[in-house]
């Protein structure tokens, strides 16, 4: 896949994530997140809850 063809799958996966009605196990939004401290443990937390949830 091209960096093109990947930016745009990221971007419609993004989209496609904020259509959803509320925050998951897996899927949380959050707003003026710039610590990349906090960043870091948010996708380290989703991410072993996503394989937690399968």
């Amino acid at each position: 896949m091209t960096a093109t063809g990947n930016n745009e799958y990221l971007l419609g996966l993004v989209r496609e994530l904020c259509k959803l009605p509320h925050e998951t196990d897996w899927v949380e939004f959050k707003l003026n997140q710039d610590s990349p401290q906090e960043i870091g443990e948010y996708i380290s937390a989703l991410a072993n809850a996503a394989t937690l949830h399968g």
